[in-house]
């Protein structure tokens, strides 16, 4: 599997691009050479410079520092979101499709319902009642795909489940604990795996736009779409405050998509058999 992960020239990049991205908002405290939060209205709307590499915003604080500081919220955050839905999910649809019946019944229906609303406007719900916050964020990314993970495991074990192997193994009376860890779970990791990559890229814009309309991450805690909030006050009379962050969100954005894409080609049954 490593082995052609590593062939994937897209993934590399990818991989690599998300992996100094994750480091630099790891040692922030050692290469932001500001506090992100330090305000200095003297030195407000200056240029780039040694002293500030991509100058500062209207209230004075380096953009570079809050650039940084904002990987932690914005990349952090949305890594968190994804492995805890993709376990959750997963956990629920193996027990939906293994177990079947009026438990299977009840968690579909459970599904539909979610399923039935835009994905956007369960978080903006959710974020609306329980308020602004990066934990209420995480929780309404939460409920918005769980049920997606639910109905894509549920499919896959019912595929499973009827292959002559797993079949022998209710035969000879194997523990369900042993069918789960070394038949079920394997064969639906990859699948798993490939849709909380492309999930990954869905939340970071969710934190990041509910952070632009000031539902998301509160200030003075720095967050890429609320850089962008904040910079739209100047757009006309210092685009680049607004470019900076937006570059990052669609750089960060694009690697996990194209990696989320190499992923399906590369470990996608469906896709080997029809190459076209």
């Amino acid at each position: 599997m490593i082995k052609r992960l590593l062939a994937n020239r897209t993934s590399v990049v990818c991989l690599f691009v998300l992996l100094v991205v994750s480091l630099m908002g790891a040692f922030a405290p050692f290469l932001a050479p500001h506090d992100p939060n330090l305000a200095d209205v003297i030195n407000s709307l200056m240029p780039m410079s040694l002293e500030y590499p991509l100058g500062t915003d209207h209230l004075g604080r380096c953009i570079y520092s809050r650039l940084l500081f904002g990987i932690r919220t914005t990349l952090y955050y949305s890594l968190l979101t994804m492995v805890v839905t993709a376990f959750v999910g997963a956990l629920i649809g193996i027990l939906s499709g293994y177990c079947r019946g009026k438990v299977d019944a009840l968690i579909q229906r459970a599904c539909e319902v979610m399923l039935s609303f835009p994905y956007e406007i369960i978080v903006l719900s959710i974020v609306g009642m329980m308020g602004p916050g990066i934990t209420n964020i995480i929780v309404a990314n939460f409920i918005a795909k769980l049920a997606w993970y639910v109905r894509i495991v549920r499919s896959s074990v019912i595929s499973f489940n009827h292959q002559n192997y797993i079949l022998y193994s209710r035969t000879v009376k194997t523990p369900q604990r042993f069918i789960f860890a070394k038949h079920i779970a394997p064969n639906i990791a990859a699948e798993v795996m490939i849709l909380a990559t492309l999930d990954l890229g869905w939340i970071i814009l969710s934190i990041s736009t509910l952070s632009f309309l000031g539902l998301g991450v509160q200030p003075p805690t720095p967050e890429w779409g609320a850089m962008l909030s904040d910079a739209k006050e100047v757009l006309f009379s210092h685009p680049e405050q607004m470019i900076i962050p937006g570059v990052a969100i669609m750089l960060v954005v694009a690697c996990a998509n194209l990696l989320g894409d190499s992923l399906r080609d590369m470990f996608d049954p469906r896709a080997e058999k029809n190459p076209c």
